[in-house]
């Protein structure tokens, strides 16, 4: 190849990157000026994905960027990696509270809730005869394996213990907590409980304490759990917050106490945020009656009313959390 040759090559593919980079981006449509980055937990990835598919078509100058993980990992995203976070999306509104209050947030939005179920699969041992009244006895048998999240990582993994914890006394079975933590196995605890989903799939667990929404939206057999264990209820709140467990803390090598509590999930626009105005109508689109509706139908029971717990430090059109906020696509 000649020199002349070599710069023609070099420029005409120097012509196409340019094009690519600063022409259409899908259907002659320009690309989105916004990257508005969401860090969420794992349980909230199929309706969130749904959620942004919508916002994006109200909006296509935003491209809405969708990170999963572990709740308390989805924090540290903000508190500890420092990242220009836009929106946290936690299944424990507690989290954002503990984690980021003050330095790093200072208003969270109570709006949607859950329950623990015990997935298995048709491959499960014992699937035929475990029920609500003999589950505590199966998982303990010799060959069975079950698992759960990392309670340090990911709420549905300390809420998987404090269901164990509960039903310990609910069933009246002295020593079910330890022999439970006992035969957990290492390899069965994983960051979030949807790095779990191909373990049971693949025949590698037999039984999975999780949400019921990620049971649902993933097709899953589950067995219910009475409301007095599966941490659902308001009304069995204070039965819910006489078993706890030590957590890592804010600050590395502190221990903090999690107390049993009904469910509530929550968000916030951290004080680092970048698109602060995108946040805010991301946030009313998922409050909307639309985004409410997606939950819904992915299995994830929404409040009655969203709630803020410091409406005067949220954005004013936060303030309310109402049902509906009257955004596009209503």
């Amino acid at each position: 190849m000649t020199f002349k040759s070599f710069f023609l090559l070099v420029l005409f593919l120097l012509m196409i990157f340019i094009c690519n980079c600063s022409g259409s981006y899908k259907d002659g449509a320009e690309k989105p000026a916004v990257k508005l980055l969401v860090v969420h937990a794992g349980s909230l990835s199929i309706p969130f994905k749904e959620i942004s598919k919508e916002f994006m078509k109200a909006y296509p100058e935003v491209d809405v960027m969708l990170e999963s993980y572990g709740s308390r990992t989805a924090a540290r995203q903000v508190s500890d990696l420092k990242r220009e976070v836009d929106i946290v999306g936690s299944a424990d509104s507690d989290v954002i509270r503990k984690l980021l209050y003050p330095e790093y947030a200072d208003f969270c939005i109570d709006f949607t809730t859950n329950e623990m179920v015990l997935v298995y699969t048709g491959n499960s041992k014992f699937k035929d005869e475990i029920s609500s009244s003999n589950w505590f006895d199966i998982i303990l048998k010799d060959g069975v394996e079950y698992g759960h999240s990392d309670p340090n990582s990911d709420p549905c993994g300390y809420r998987a213990v404090l269901t164990v914890k509960l039903a310990e006394d609910y069933y009246k079975k002295d020593g079910f907590y330890e022999r439970f933590r006992e035969k957990t196995k290492k390899k069965n605890i994983r960051p979030k409980e949807t790095d779990l989903l191909a373990m049971i799939e693949l025949g590698e667990l037999d039984y999975l304490f999780i949400y019921r929404s990620v049971a649902e939206q993933h097709k899953l057999k589950y067995l219910l759990l009475p409301s007095q264990i599966n941490l659902v209820s308001t009304e069995h709140a204070d039965l819910y917050s006489k078993v706890s467990l030590e957590i890592s803390g804010k600050k590395p090598g502190e221990k903090i106490v999690k107390k049993g509590a009904p469910m509530v999930y929550g968000l916030t626009i951290p004080k680092t945020a970048k698109h602060k105005e995108w946040a805010v109508k991301f946030i009313e689109f998922i409050l909307s009656d639309k985004g409410r509706e997606i939950m819904k139908t992915n299995g994830q029971p929404v409040l009655k009313l969203p709630v803020v717990d410091n409406p005067e430090k949220a954005p004013e059109e936060l303030r309310g959390a109402s049902p509906c906020s009257g955004c596009p696509g209503c």
